[in-house]
């Protein structure tokens, strides 16, 4: 009997172990190229058939993405895009931007299953078969560039099969470091693992404990090295970069940067207007969801409250990122309700000091085994002073914060009288489960 696509996909979960289901268990993360190459070669070699850009990095690499996709297909190239993790839909992964321009597709269910029934290998991890499917996909749709994101450091990474137009690393900061090293050094010298030979090598910046890692690497292996704080943006990106309006505007000159380098390197373009336009509005046009997103809450979830919350989800969940979100909520001015849950396994000490004192917390705890437990998460936040109420779950978490706001819960804030803003955030995990609660509509 022929299975439903849903009944398919519900197989490939239980086959092929996730990070977002397992953890990092053996099971699911499986460092190492070997398995991509043989997956690679059965399917015909289709990375070799269109042009890449591969990005790496601790923060900001999906937004470069997103943006360098953006610009590309607005130069008038057919561009793919594949990013991780995903919220609701797996397929959100994969997309290229569709004819005329304007909008990027996810990859068609029935792509997804002509693939499971050539190339399901045993033995493959999740990111490896999505890995492949992608590059099966671009590469069958002709496309003329595919922006790539590691999935985890990038040395061993399963995307690191390709050879590059161009190679980018973003920030380097403390995240997983017990799979990339305890330091930043080392979290770079994993992340400089995507330089290729006679490809350029484009870092965000210099700091003195990265820096001579990539000044290292980067002569080893025969590549050129570049800096993007080196390039000036053009006024209209300066402008927004200045602005810091949104927090991905951090990235604007590491997008420009790159951009330049594949002008130089032969890529036939010019960065007109309209590319800039199309990286500024870059999230709307990928469809890339969860950063600084605005949501509204459903007709059926209005709570009976005179004004509604302002609500913004992102899933940044280190400090470096958290600290960027955290000082943004508290420079709103408004009344601070934060529905959060994190993962046992990230750096909830160096986060805690960050937290909007102001704020009313609502502890979660997301639904993947890598959660920690919600009870132990409002445990520690009380024991920082935080004003905390633990909830079972984010749905659970949401509704005791709209029921908050609905009464007008007053505690002791600067913002008293402020209007309210309801933030969910701390986890990709934490923001699917609210995506996936029927409380929201996108707004944009």
């Amino acid at each position: 009997m022929d299975m439903t696509y849903e009944e398919r996909i519900a197989g490939l979960f239980e086959r092929h172990r996730s990070v977002q289901s397992d953890g990092f268990s053996a099971s699911a993360y499986k460092p190492g190229l070997e398995r991509m190459e043989e997956l690679d070669a059965l399917s015909g070699h289709p990375h070799r058939r269109f042009r890449s850009v591969h990005v790496a990095g601790t923060n900001g690499k999906g937004g470069v993405c997103c943006m360098l996709a953006a610009a590309l297909a607005a130069c008038g190239f057919r561009t793919g895009l594949y990013t991780s993790p995903h919220l609701t839909d797996f397929r959100e992964r994969i997309k290229c931007s569709l004819p005329g321009g304007g909008a990027f597709g996810m990859i068609p269910k029935e792509a997804v299953l002509a693939f499971l029934d050539r190339f399901e290998l045993p033995g493959l991890s999740f990111f490896e078969l999505t890995t492949g499917l992608a590059f099966k996909w671009f590469a069958d749709s002709q496309l003329d560039f595919a922006v790539l994101e590691t999935g985890l450091g990038g040395r061993l990474d399963s995307t690191n099969i390709v050879t590059p137009a161009i190679s980018i690393i973003t920030s380097i900061g403390l995240d997983h470091c017990d799979l990339l090293g305890s330091t930043r050094a080392a979290i770079a010298r994993e992340k400089a693992g995507i330089f290729k030979p006679g490809v350029p090598a484009l870092v965000w910046g210099r700091d003195p404990e990265t820096q001579p890692v990539f000044e290292s690497v980067a002569p080893a292996v025969g590549c050129p090295l570049y800096y993007a704080e080196d390039y000036e943006l053009p006024p209209l990106l300066a402008d927004a970069e200045s602005s810091r309006a949104k927090p991905e505007y951090m990235n604007l000159r590491t997008v420009w940067a790159a951009l330049s380098l594949l002008t130089e390197g032969g890529c036939a373009f010019a960065l007109s207007s309209e590319v800039q336009d199309a990286i500024l509005n870059a999230y709307a046009i990928t469809g890339f969801r969860a950063r600084w997103e605005r949501l509204e809450l459903s007709v059926d979830a209005l709570p009976t409250c005179t004004q509604k919350p302002e609500i913004i989800c992102d899933i940044g969940h280190n400090p470096p990122a958290l600290k960027l979100l955290f000082d943004r909520l508290k420079a709103s001015g408004k009344r601070l309700y934060i529905v959060f849950g994190i993962m046992a396994d990230k750096d909830l000490e160096g986060i805690l000091p960050l937290m909007p004192g102001e704020a009313q917390w609502f502890a979660v705890a997301p639904s993947t085994p890598r959660a920690l437990p919600a009870e132990a998460l409002a445990e520690r936040l009380s024991e920082a002073g935080l004003r905390v109420r633990c909830c079972a779950s984010v749905k659970e978490g949401i509704a005791a914060a709209l029921g908050a706001i609905a009464l007008g819960t007053a505690f002791e804030s600067p913002h008293t009288d402020a209007p309210a803003l309801l933030y969910i955030g701390g986890s990709t995990y934490t923001v699917s489960d609210a995506l996936g609660s029927g409380f929201f509509e996108a707004v944009e």
